[in-house]
């Protein structure tokens, strides 16, 4: 497999960036216990309405910290109903924002396939919780829709590892190859890409690509580990981009043994995003959502998810009686992303995602042609079942 070079990320050295810690916690799935403490924030109204949220999250966070989030909860959910807006909420965000205050949760298929299908008239405004890239890719799929995100900064290492202007390079390169775009990647990015894949589908997508475009080989960017796994998969060549997540990249295969070996019979899921050495040792390789499912199907006592920390928050808190052993690592970008600035957002209706038209429209017809395809296989994986 070829690979290219990227742009210094100045994040690949700061260890800053990430709090890191191994710990093992097991929601028990008993009811919350009730909170008798009131003041001017925490009233009985706001106690009654964010009871829901506090059944799920009581197992993860001390008393004193709901009593100070919960009103947040509460003034948001309110203020999102007048607005008649909607929240997006990646899987990797907080529990309070993911149990608290959103509409709709998933990985980046799952949101942007709830996107594309939301009307404008039903809900004008989206506030997406969590990177950058997904809330551009929600104002490409809904241009007529005010989209917006509570901190701008809340980024991506492998959006920024890539431009426009080396998409166009690569295709002068490369003539007839076609380019196979990460989600996690600009407008300006899409917008010279032949299809988008997300990490549910980007070895299907691969090889749908090269199927259409009679090629041996597909360009696939930004992502290397990612493209280096589909490579594991498909004799079809991939040229790769050297961009990388800078969460996935930092799991080794030795955390994984010292892992298994501290935590006997743990059941070891890891994200494509992680180095192929990585996945190699695990127990089930997929997307966010594809390691949800594998915690329901697969019925283990013990889960590691090698992957961002908060997400193991938010699967067990689903999944009572499952202990979740957390080798953590937290995305700066993700953590950006906060109740108070969700708040701000909906009273300001700022910050607003603007992407040239000339852009979106280009930049929408790869996002569309995998949201075909991911339907496609969708369809086709139901028939296989049935049949």
């Amino acid at each position: 497999m070829a690979s290219l070079p990227i742009k210094p990320d100045p994040y690949y050295q700061d260890e800053r960036v990430s709090g890191k810690r191994s710990r093992a916690t097991e929601v028990t799935g008993a009811a919350a216990p009730v909170l008798s403490y009131r003041d001017e924030n925490f009233t009985d109204e706001v106690a009654r309405a964010t009871q829901p949220a506090w059944e799920k999250l009581h197992d993860l966070m001390p008393d004193v910290e709901w009593l100070l989030k919960a009103p947040l909860v509460h003034k948001i959910n309110r203020l999102k109903r007048e607005r008649r807006a909607i929240i997006l909420a990646h899987n990797y965000q907080a529990p309070e924002i993911f149990y608290g205050v959103a509409d709709f949760t998933g990985d980046s298929l799952e949101l942007a396939r709830r996107a594309a299908a939301l009307s404008e008239d039903g809900a004008p405004i989206a506030v997406m919780c969590g990177g950058n890239f997904m809330a551009w890719t929600v104002k490409v799929l809904a241009p007529a829709r005010r989209v917006l995100i509570p901190d701008v900064q809340a980024g991506c290492s492998l959006a920024e590892s890539i431009s426009a202007a080396d998409v166009r390079l690569l295709k002068e390169r490369y003539l007839g190859a076609p380019v196979v775009t990460y989600v996690n990647t600009s407008a300006e990015v899409k917008a010279e890409s032949d299809i988008c894949c997300t990490s549910a589908n980007a070895l299907e997508i691969v090889v749908a690509a090269a199927r259409a475009f009679k090629s041996k080989r597909v360009v696939f960017l930004p992502d290397h580990y990612l493209a280096m796994n589909v490579a594991a998969q498909t004799p079809i060549e991939i040229i790769a981009w050297r961009g990388t997540c800078m969460v996935h990249e930092r799991f080794t295969v030795q955390q994984i043994r010292d892992l298994r070996e501290q935590f006997p019979g743990v059941r070891v899921l890891v994200h494509p995003e992680a180095p192929p050495e990585v996945c190699a040792v695990a127990d089930f390789v997929g997307s966010t959502s594809g390691m949800i499912k594998d915690v329901g199907l697969s019925h283990a006592n013990k889960v590691v998810m090698v992957t961002e920390c908060s997400m193991a928050d938010n699967v067990a808190a689903a999944n009572p009686g499952v202990q979740f052993v957390r080798p953590c690592v937290l995305c700066p970008h993700m953590q950006r992303i906060t109740l108070q600035k969700i708040l701000a957002c909906l009273e300001t209706l700022q910050p607003e995602v603007k992407i040239a038209p000339e852009v979106a429209a280009r930049a929408r017809r790869p996002i569309e042609r995998m949201l075909e395809l991911s339907s496609r296989f969708k369809s086709q994986a139901a028939k296989a079942t049935l049949d």
